[in-house]
């Protein structure tokens, strides 16, 4: 690996690698509602018109679909209580706490970016 400045340059393999796995997190987490569901879901475990108040633009159908998206790849568990009517909450899984950090630096980044945004405006 060569160093420019003192920090190192990735090979080509390591820069392979690493799109690889980003392609694969991307793939997981795409759109702009899962990391919002999980990070909701991570307080407290709801039903699905809890959810939607919660993340009020979110339309029914594309909640109920990342729903089914994020249970599939084992960030939500869904839960069938035979009720009359019938409830299901949803939940974080323990897997969802592996985006913890991942989570926060998307939070630094972010308002990091809101801020670089509103300066440029002001020139």
């Amino acid at each position: 690996m060569k160093t420019i400045e003192k920090e190192a340059i990735p090979t080509t393999e390591e820069c392979a690698g690493s799109l690889r796995n980003i392609l694969d997190a991307l793939y997981v987490l795409n759109g702009k509602w899962k990391i919002a569901l999980i990070l909701s879901l991570v307080q407290s475990p709801k039903r699905f018109n809890e959810i939607r108040k919660e993340i009020t633009k979110i339309s029914p159908k594309v909640l109920a679909k990342e729903l089914k998206d994020l249970e599939l790849n084992d960030f939500v568990k869904r839960t069938v209580y035979l009720t009359t009517p019938v409830t299901i909450i949803y939940e974080a899984t323990d897997y969802s706490l592996t985006l913890k950090s991942v989570i926060r630096e998307l939070s630094v980044w972010g308002e990091q970016h809101r801020e670089k945004v509103k300066q440029s405006m002001r020139k």
